[in-house]
């Protein structure tokens, strides 16, 4: 690609990420909405929402709430990567392949399968109230929204733990067994400490999500009063009886202060992980650690996670969508029906959000994948100047929760003339995906490319090639595998997305993630019910071609 295009397709992006930032902080500083007549600068809307006590209770929540699950997730990741990579425990092929399960189902699905599963009147605790004449759990206690929070989390530490741990020589590891020491003191002693790092970038990572966390505090916080920040932002829609957009946006700031510092200190983490690995060479020859006996205990504690975590909300919800009621005293065999499928397609806009959300997914992400890949190609291998810009800017949007980044988009085709018949479409949707999943998408495609030696492409600008002419003949074609792979990552975000178009949802633009919000907040639970069965549905026939362009690929 020639330095013009990269110039002008560097340049779009900073544009397409600094403008809807920029209009956030803008709107703080006024006392109205950015659209009415004689707005004013005012600092109004910081001295209301730091004078609220709501406010600070919600930072509290959430930061609670962040600690919480981090100490969770990260101990919890750490030991199950060090079991699965290490160890002899029975069935770790067949088990790795679902570990990852809860990372592509959406929060806001899991957290409707706890409720109709683990609620007061749950399938599951009608189950066991019925059985032992009690039921020893309450969902709505913050205590249990942090447990469930934290085990959800788990796949995320265990992704940057299993990744170290296989790349960690086994060197100092033997040693220790050769002394005596049993599989919980190589552990706890000799690899998670190896790893610590990569385990202590996993917690940022993980209080950060905790920070922002929207979809699982709106369903079991909300019904307690556990508000937290996201949806602290989410109740103020409205507050003043217009659009409280000067204090929504001052939060907006808020909470842009305080998770900016952590995006920076993940990207720096993540940067010098490698500093600390001492002990090479060896990883691949590795014996798995013996075991013995409690080999089945590891492999049923295992278990027990995931079906806290996957299997009790999916299989509930999945089982509520096909019953008409619910209750103690019913018969499933009595009450099963098929009708709440059926009541989907009698309401135009829930067929709309089924129909958009395939759309998105499938030429929506087609398209994202394209700008990601054209950003990878202007940024190319360099490793100075605007490439670096780049590595920078695209972090921003990680900064913004979705619940934010839907809004920011929403004041842009709002404010900017020109894009405000777009507003009401799906192009103000795919636009907020976009930038959300930009970081993401980026480094699915710059993996990609980074696979191709470059000798191949030098060897084409000797005999003469132009830059566009590598770039079609030699980059794109032998990425291709990597690009159609990242697509259907894509198209498995995009299904799964809700926050982000929860301030987009109108006539016309639903998607499923939005809309559930609204059918939630209406108490339509047989609708959302179905219509979340229907949503996972989509998202494990993403996995599947996932799966099966994988096999593929390795067959």
């Amino acid at each position: 690609m020639s330095k013009t295009v990269s110039t002008m397709v560097i340049a779009l992006l900073a544009l397409a990420i600094l403008y809807p930032i920029g209009l956030v902080v803008y709107q703080s500083f006024l006392d109205n909405p950015f659209f009415q007549p004689n707005v004013q600068w005012s600092t109004f809307g910081y001295e209301f929402v730091f004078s609220d006590p709501d406010f600070w209770t919600a930072v509290w929540n959430s930061v609670q709430i962040a600690v919480g699950m981090t100490l969770i997730a990260v101990p919890v990741g750490g030991l199950l990567a060090f079991v699965m990579t290490r160890t002899d425990v029975p069935f770790r092929r067949l088990v790795e392949g679902f570990i990852l399960t809860p990372l592509f189902i959406s929060p806001m699905i899991l957290a409707f399968g706890y409720v109709v599963s683990a609620g007061p009147v749950g399938i599951f605790s009608v189950w066991f109230e019925s059985i032992f004449g009690f039921v020893p759990w309450y969902l709505y206690s913050k205590t249990t929204f942090i447990v469930i929070a934290g085990l959800t989390h788990v796949p995320h530490a265990y992704i940057y733990a299993s990744a170290a741990l296989q790349n960690l020589g086994s060197d100092v590891e033997e040693a220790a067994r050769i002394s005596g020491a049993g599989p919980a003191r190589v552990a706890l002693t000799v690899s998670l400490p190896m790893i610590l790092p990569s385990l202590l970038f996993a917690a940022v990572l993980i209080f950060f999500m905790g920070f922002e966390m929207f979809g699982l505090a709106l369903i079991l916080g909300d019904p307690e009063g556990i508000t937290v920040i996201a949806t602290y932002l989410y109740k103020l829609t409205n507050i003043l009886g217009t659009p409280s957009y000067q204090l929504m946006a001052a939060v907006v700031v808020f909470m842009l202060a305080v998770t900016l510092p952590l995006v920076w200190i993940q990207r720096k983490m993540l940067r010098s992980a490698n500093k600390y690995i001492s002990v090479k060479g060896k990883a691949a020859a590795q014996r798995p650690l013996k075991l013995g006996p409690w080999r089945w205990v590891a492999f049923a504690l295992i278990l027990l996670w995931m079906f806290v975590t996957v299997i009790v909300p999916v299989a509930g919800l999945i089982l509520r969508s096909v019953l008409s009621t619910w209750g103690q005293g019913v018969s499933i065999f009595e009450v099963m029906t098929l009708d709440h499928f059926r009541q989907l397609f009698q309401f135009p806009q829930i067929t709309r959000s089924m129909v958009n959300t395939l759309l998105m997914a499938t030429l929506g992400g087609a398209a994202a994948v394209a700008v990601y890949t054209l950003l990878a190609l202007a940024v190319g291998r360099k490793t100075e100047g605007a490439a670096k810009f780049v590595d920078y800017i695209v972090m921003l949007p990680r900064a913004m929760p979705g619940l934010i980044a839907g809004l920011a988009i929403f004041w842009v085709f709002l404010f900017t003339p020109i894009l405000g018949d777009m507003r009401q479409t799906l192009v103000s949707v795919w636009t907020a995906y976009t930038l959300v999943w930009l970081a993401y998408g980026l480094r699915l495609i710059t993996t990609s490319f980074m696979q191709i030696s470059p000798d191949l492409q030098e060897a084409a600008r000797v005999a003469g090639a132009s830059a566009g002419r590598v770039s079609r003949d030699i980059t794109l074609p032998l990425a291709r595998a990597g690009i159609i792979g990242s697509w259907l990552l894509i198209f498995i975000a995009f299904t799964r997305e809700y926050s982000t178009g929860v301030y987009l949802l109108s006539p016309g633009s639903e998607t499923i993630g939005a809309l559930l919000v609204s059918l939630w907040a209406g108490g339509n639970i047989n609708a959302v019910t179905a219509l979340a069965t229907v949503n996972l549905g989509f998202i494990i026939v993403g996995l599947a071609m996932l799966w099966k362009f994988g096999d593929r690929r390795n067959g």
